[in-house]
């Protein structure tokens, strides 16, 4: 009798726990811990993608089709090696990893979004489908931890810069960050 009653269950405990379908996208909020990365009067570029990051895995809550997946999720200490090999352990379709740019100067004319690549034409055609989203801008393949770590297509895009007061009043307010994310949402859609 009892043997009759543990086969269905296990039957339906193994059903219950099967592997997602779902397609994995790791979002890299860059920095973090006492590495605040760029800094401009205490605001610090760690906040402000950990936020941006946050909410695209809150806006993705509902898809079907896609599991975002967080490189940190609080104000924790990873290095990018860490980093690195919990992406290759979970074979995403893609990484993005979040930065804030900043210049030399104390306040900055320059502004705007900029896209780090990989060698690979996946990495590549990312970056376009983000600036085309995002804004035109510049797009260039560099040697970066996180990009030639990576064995996904990988990108590094930097938001904004933190010493210009137009990217920092955006990218600092909660409705900047949302609309920041939903934009990812809709980047990582596409695919």
């Amino acid at each position: 009798m009892k043997k009759l009653f543990f086969a269905p269950l296990l039957a339906v405990l193994f059903l219950s726990f099967k592997p997602s379908d779902k397609k994995i996208i790791v979002i890299d909020a860059g920095h973090g811990g006492n590495d605040k990365g760029a800094t401009y009067e205490g605001i610090s570029e760690k906040q402000i993608v950990l936020a941006v990051a946050s909410n695209i895995k809150q806006y993705n809550s509902s898809q079907d089709e896609f599991e975002i997946v967080l490189t940190r999720d609080s104000d924790q200490n990873s290095t990018l090696t860490d980093r690195t090999d919990m992406i290759n352990k979970l074979n995403p379709e893609m990484v993005i990893s979040l930065h804030i740019n900043t210049s030399t100067s104390k306040e900055s004319a320059i502004k705007g979004h900029e896209i780090f690549t990989q060698k690979s034409e996946a990495s590549k055609a990312l970056a376009d489908r983000i600036s085309k989203k995002l804004g035109t801008c510049n797009i260039e393949e560099k040697n970066l931890h996180i990009l030639r770590a990576s064995n996904a297509p990988a990108v590094l895009v930097e938001l904004g810069y933190l010493n210009n007061t137009e990217d920092r009043k955006y990218l600092t307010s909660e409705k900047g960050q949302k609309e920041v994310a939903q934009k990812f949402i809709e980047i990582i859609a596409e695919k």
